[in-house]
């Protein structure tokens, strides 16, 4: 059974950081297309962050400058670094994964307040 597992989220002042991470118990892990999206209260999901197979990234223009996303294809691991955060950013924020079949994680709530 496939597993994506999001651990990081937390609460955070604006302006801070946070380093979200993906355990993905995918076989093939590095010929998936992996991706973050996130969910704020009453809006729906929208993507956040892409790397693919291949380590190109790609960025919605909300976060780009801000974010960076990378991956660890010897650990099966994605990870979204988090910086300057907004209050806007504020959200449950999901890892996914695509190669044919399309796989989500659980999510991870990030907080951010002062």
């Amino acid at each position: 059974q496939v597993q994506l597992v999001e651990s990081g989220g937390g609460l955070v002042q604006p302006g801070g950081s946070l380093r979200l991470s993906c355990a993905a118990s995918l076989s093939i892990f590095s010929i998936y297309r992996m991706g973050w999206y996130r969910q704020a209260p009453g809006k729906q999901r929208e993507l956040v962050a892409t790397i693919t197979s291949g380590g190109s990234a790609n960025y919605a223009d909300s976060v780009k400058g801000r974010f960076t996303v990378s991956r660890d294809n010897a650990n099966k691991m994605v990870y979204l670094q988090m910086n300057s955060l907004k209050p806007e950013d504020t959200a449950v924020y999901y890892c996914n994964a695509q190669y044919v079949t399309e796989y989500w994680g659980k999510g991870t709530l990030v907080t951010v307040s002062s």
